[in-house]
């Protein structure tokens, strides 16, 4: 089988039209959705990049491969020493290859994240620039096309390529995100919304946006968000970067149409993660365990002669990807992966289910969150640089924002969830339990890589913001809840 696996960072599936997206970003992606299956609730586990595509190589949770972080305590990704590579817990592309699979990355990711493991196993690495994921979508395609030229017509390869427009800073060229400016933005959040969070004072809020005074930023971008305009500038310029992508996946389908295989070929399209835009007062990040962040999208075409599935609202992870993978082209699943395959649902079967899902943040503050039908719990074990309370609930049908923490309203709620939380890190402790649990010791140093919070003290002086910046401090004092 061809696979080619599209993999795009910072992408939020609400903001792609085949996803019902009011602007028309993703016409070339939604062309493949209509031809093959689109899933509407798949979380990644844990965020946000480096815990996420450690998932990706591992099939693991990141309580079992230890990746929490971007580095540092709680940062390391776990290999067994005296295995090297172990059956159990073997590399994606490596199991791959060993069964006669070419691989093949297109990434900077290693590179920017400084994480040899990512490299494990691939028959073929291409890095394409020294840009460390500031590459737009022409030079990574500078590399796929050529590959595709020499190599598509062969058989069994996976063939992965990642895409960093919709990161920030949005760096596609203007009139990618001037396209957008007659369409409505998003309504939320609205006018309101943003001036109550004038008071927020971290990191990616409203009014402290960019970590410095004068940041190196595209021109389109604002320097804060203080009302709707703002707001629609920011969302301009993510938009525009995802229809950017857009157009150079449409490349990519266009060259395997000309070798004449277009049908043959296995498209799957994922994100690592997704992006905040206003939900707990963050804007353009990815740091904390919430939906905005964890819900991801996923759509697969299978080639012709297997059983299309158009829509499928069945909760999945990232890691069950994987593990679908490997059994789709005659593979078991490893015994250490955490991923349950559904490619029986694929063809034809029920999917596996989970009555609800947890998802892990390490890197901005100390979460893990549960997430079921109704309910989305998150468990704050440290805040970093965000006044995060250390429980929140939100009813995420009257609340997809997550704007009303109703904790205290559902106490029977919150128990639930809790003993939900308490009984999944037994259960993985039971089943893998040869490391440390990677959420402690970020806890015990706090979730402090990009900032101390002397560095964002400084930061809020400089803006005049002394009472805020000794709070900060105090609270800083105050190492756990």
């Amino acid at each position: 089988m061809r696979i080619v696996y599209i993999d795009v960072d910072s992408l939020r599936p609400d903001h792609m039209s085949c996803y019902g997206y009011h602007r028309h970003t993703t016409p070339h992606i939604d062309a493949l959705a209509s031809e093959g299956t689109l899933f509407t609730h798949v979380y990644c586990e844990a965020s946000p990049c480096v815990p996420s595509r450690a998932s990706f190589m591992s099939g693991r949770f990141a309580i079992n491969h230890g990746a929490l972080t971007h580095w540092g305590p709680g940062g390391k990704f776990y290999v067994p020493s005296a295995e090297r590579y172990s059956r159990r817990y073997p590399f994606f592309p490596r199991y791959l290859r060993e069964a006669g699979y070419r691989t093949a990355t297109i990434s900077s990711f290693g590179d920017r994240h400084q994480k040899g493991w990512f490299f494990a196993g691939w028959s073929e690495i291409h890095s394409h620039t020294l840009k460390m994921g500031n590459e737009d979508a022409p030079e990574v395609n500078a590399h796929v096309l050529p590959w595709i030229k020499a190599h598509g017509l062969e058989e069994n390869y996976f063939l992965h390529v990642q895409y960093w427009d919709p990161h920030g800073f949005y760096s596609c060229p203007d009139e990618w995100a001037e396209r957008f400016a007659t369409d409505p933005a998003p309504s939320f959040p609205d006018a309101a919304t943003i001036e109550a969070q004038q008071s927020d004072y971290h990191p990616r809020s409203a009014r402290m946006f960019h970590w410095a005074i004068t940041p190196n930023i595209p021109a389109k971008m604002p320097h804060t968000i203080s009302d709707r305009h703002d707001f629609e500038r920011l969302i301009n310029g993510y938009d525009g970067g995802i229809a950017y992508m857009d157009e150079h996946v449409g490349q990519i389908v266009a060259a395997y149409r000309e070798l004449g295989i277009e049908e043959e070929v296995c498209f799957i399209i994922s994100a690592d993660h997704g992006e905040s835009f206003g939900e707990q007062g963050l804007y353009m990040e990815h740091g904390m365990a919430s939906e905005s962040v964890h819900h991801i999208p996923l759509i697969m075409r299978l080639p012709k002669g297997h059983r299309r599935v158009q829509t499928v609202d069945t909760p999945l992870y990232n890691v069950d990807v994987m593990a679908t993978l490997v059994e789709m082209v005659g593979l078991a699943v490893p015994p250490g992966w955490d991923g349950q395959s559904f490619f029986s649902g694929l063809e034809g079967q029920p999917f596996p289910t989970r009555p609800w899902l947890i998802m892990e943040h390490g890197l901005y503050a100390c979460q893990r969150a549960v997430r079921d039908d109704q309910w989305y719990f998150i468990r704050t074990y440290h805040p970093g640089l965000v006044l995060f309370p250390p429980v929140a609930l939100y009813d995420i049908h009257a609340d997809p924002h997550q704007q009303h923490n109703v904790a205290a309203d559902h106490p029977d709620v919150v128990a639930v969830m809790d003993h939900r939380l308490a009984e999944w890190v037994q259960q993985n402790r039971d089943h893998h339990g040869e490391i440390p649990d990677p959420m402690e010791a970020i806890m015990h140093t706090g979730p402090y890589r990009y900032l101390t919070p002397q560095d964002w003290a400084e930061r809020l002086r400089d803006a005049g913001l002394f009472e805020e910046a000794e709070e900060l401090l105090r609270r800083g004092a105050r190492t756990l809840y």
